[in-house]
């Protein structure tokens, strides 16, 4: 009986030291995860980006595809960075809702099928041709490539923290 006493005297104290381990562990991380997420707002969430993501087929016809306020004005930012012409602009803005809606050469079979088969540029130049304009300019946005320079910079900024701070 008193074995048994001890026992459980002995797993509670080892379930409270492990929890106020855990719980010095997880608040010593929060200001780290408080910096990684300010610099990833800063950096992924730019008109470019919810251009990118509007334009790619395979996340526009996706079933949980999403469009928000931000996304819409994040595509029409950077519509107007890069199509100076406020004509363009307008022709671009109408066939929007030909894509959108998959018509014409949008929503035929092959256009369905080579959405996760073939990337979001050959995709375009393959079934935008009847959105001149659209396609043009989705064409640019999902071309431009990607850097990790912006990654590299964050990671730069933690090169002096040492794991060690946060277990003592």
């Amino acid at each position: 009986m008193l074995s048994s006493i001890n026992m459980n005297v002995f797993q509670l104290r080892y379930s409270y030291i492990v929890m106020i381990f855990l719980l010095f562990f997880l608040y010593s991380y929060i200001p780290i995860w408080n910096i990684v997420d300010a610099r990833w707002e800063l950096q992924l969430h730019r008109p470019l980006h919810a251009a990118a993501y509007y334009l790619n087929p395979h996340y526009h016809y996706n079933p949980n595809f999403k469009v928000n306020a931000n996304i819409k004005i994040g595509l029409y930012q950077c519509l107007e960075r890069m199509v100076p012409n406020a004509n363009e602009r307008c022709k671009i803005d109408l066939q929007l809702e030909s894509f959108k809606d998959a018509k014409g050469l949008f929503g035929i079979d092959a256009a369905k099928t080579a959405r996760d088969k073939k990337t979001p540029a050959q995709w375009w130049d393959s079934y935008g041709d009847e959105c001149p304009e659209l396609q043009r300019f989705a064409i640019r946005v999902l071309s431009l490539t990607c850097t990790s320079s912006g990654c590299e910079r964050n990671w730069s900024a933690f090169e002096m923290v040492s794991f060690f701070c946060f277990l003592f």
